[in-house]
């Protein structure tokens, strides 16, 4: 059984700062790709920034600039870092990562619950 545990959500001023972590546990053998998506009321998930085990990255075009994300292989743990945040960048930020189980043959693809942030003066 693969989990993805995310924290770090929380209500932040417009400007103000936020770091995301989503740790991945089980019977992992490898982990690929790694991402962070959103989810604002009444409208379709989408992908807020995503990273490769080599460690490339790409991001929406909304974020670029002020989202930095990052992962730590050994902890299989991937982070959102989250500097001058505006009130459009509320929403519920999911963890996804892509990863290969213990005698598993094939990559699937796991979900975090997801965290609330709230950017709100």
């Amino acid at each position: 059984q693969v989990q993805l545990v995310e924290s770090g959500g929380d209500l932040v001023q417009p400007g103000g700062s936020l770091r995301l972590s989503c740790a991945a546990s089980g019977r992992i053998w490898s982990v690929n790709d790694m991402a962070w998506y959103l989810q604002a009321p009444g409208k379709e998930r989408e992908l807020v920034a995503a990273i490769t085990s080599g460690g490339s990255t790409n991001y929406a075009d909304s974020v670029q600039g002020r989202f930095t994300i990052s992962r730590d292989n050994a902890k299989n743990t991937v982070y959102l870092q989250m500097n001058s945040l505006k009130p459009e960048d509320t929403a519920v930020y999911y963890c996804y990562a892509r990863l290969l189980t213990v005698g598993e043959r094939y990559y699937r693809t796991y979900w975090g619950q997801g965290t609330q942030v709230t950017v709100s003066s």
